[in-house]
């Protein structure tokens, strides 16, 4: 800018002297001899030849055209990397989430297991079959399923759902979870179904 500056003043004094050179007949011999050495005196001290301005032109706005390349480069990868982590998320939940209808589906299956275990007389159910059972609890735990420990703990409406309330039988049972009339479950800490809670009141 510095440049542009003291060219485009250079400019200014060749028209003034120009100007000057037009009206040298109008003026005093003496007058016209400074003029004359004035002249040549600007000729000697100009240091950036005129061939020079377009290139120095050029070169700003290649410099400015650099510099918006650049911002729009770092604006571009900047987004890219956004969407990159988006999707990797985006796939990671769906990966996880994948078998979430068919477990939801296989809830009410484990219920009537757990109920026919606790409730059955012993040796109603063979080993064999509480082995199977017990199979069938590991892979469930292993794709993520968590059943939840609710009973006793402070009732938390994200998590329980109240069915009905039950007089606190002490001041610290208040606001807390009595009983458990059918269990909730997290797969890979989502919750997947709220646990149907009486809550002491």
């Amino acid at each position: 800018m510095a440049k542009l500056l003291s060219i485009i003043n250079k400019y200014k004094n060749k028209a003034k002297l120009h100007l000057k050179m037009e009206n040298k007949e109008e003026l005093p011999v003496e007058e016209q001899e400074i003029t004359q050495e004035t002249d040549n005196v600007s000729e000697n001290t100009v240091e950036t030849p005129v061939e020079e301005v377009p290139e120095l032109t050029e070169t700003e706005k290649l410099s400015i055209e650099i510099a918006e390349l650049k911002d729009k480069y770092l604006r571009l990868y900047s987004d890219f990397d956004n969407f990159r982590k988006r999707t990797a998320k985006e796939k990671l939940e769906m990966i996880q989430s994948a078998s979430e209808k068919v477990i939801v589906d296989i809830l009410p299956v484990i219920d009537d297991i757990e109920r026919a275990t606790s409730n059955a007389q012993e040796g109603e159910i063979s080993e064999g079959i509480q082995l199977i059972f017990n199979k069938l609890n590991n892979t469930l735990t292993a794709k993520g399923l968590k059943a939840m420990e609710a009973k006793g703990e402070v009732f938390n409406a994200d998590i329980h759902e109240a069915i009905t309330q039950f007089p606190a039988p002490t001041e610290e049972d208040k606001g807390k979870v009595f009983d458990v009339v059918e269990k909730g479950y997290y797969l890979n800490e989502k919750v997947i179904r709220f646990a149907k809670v009486v809550v002491a009141n």
